[in-house]
């Protein structure tokens, strides 16, 4: 029988498997490699979208806080002006409503009272005079109760005053005004006829 040496044979195909073991650890390695460079730019090219995204959201949001300030301002000068517009419209509205109040006030006096100080503090008028005697307060008081302008007379103080004569007292009251409402039902009034009338 003859003898095969057969250990050059399997060294060379361990070395072989050896070979391709390697080229394929190789293969392996570099593919491991690249899938991680190809994931890293990946995920590099994601942040850098997203971070795109996120600056544009910011100039968006900048320009949306530059109107939105803006529109605040602009909302705010709109009721500076209406409140001016209001206050105007209130001076023009009460400008005859003083010469009524004083035309009342004088028509309310009677004879032998002296008005030495008028003062409207809101909806109050205080008064201060001198009168002759006690009825002519009384008078006073009474005829500001039954005007259509003034209601609620209210005798603050009184004290004798001798410089004017023996009964002459200095007094002090506060009325309340009520004019403004009657001239706002009138004005509704006027208006309602002026529908109806249409």
């Amino acid at each position: 029988m003859a003898k095969i040496n057969l250990l050059p044979w399997r060294q060379e195909y361990r070395e072989q498997k050896q070979k391709e073991f390697t080229n394929l650890a190789v293969v392996v390695v570099l593919a491991a490699a690249g899938a991680t460079f190809g994931w890293m730019k990946t995920v590099d090219g994601q942040i850098d979208n997203q971070n795109a995204r996120n600056a544009r959201l910011q100039n968006e949001i900048r320009v949306l806080d530059k109107q939105v300030a803006e529109i605040k301002d602009l909302k705010k000068r709109k009721q500076e002006l209406l409140d001016r517009m209001r206050v105007i419209q209130e001076l023009q509205g009460n400008r005859p409503l003083a010469v009524r109040y004083f035309d009342e006030l004088v028509r309310a006096a009677p004879e032998g009272l002296w008005l030495t100080n008028v003062k409207r503090v809101r909806n109050k008028l205080e008064i201060e005079g001198i009168a002759e005697s006690n009825p002519r307060i009384s008078s006073l008081m009474r005829n500001l109760d039954q005007s259509e302008w003034y209601t609620n007379s209210d005798l603050d103080e009184i004290t004798a005053n001798p410089e004017f004569g023996e009964q002459a007292m200095k007094f002090k009251l506060n009325t309340s005004l009520v004019g403004r409402k009657i001239e706002e039902d009138a004005q509704k009034k006027g208006a309602g006829k002026a529908k109806g009338a249409k």
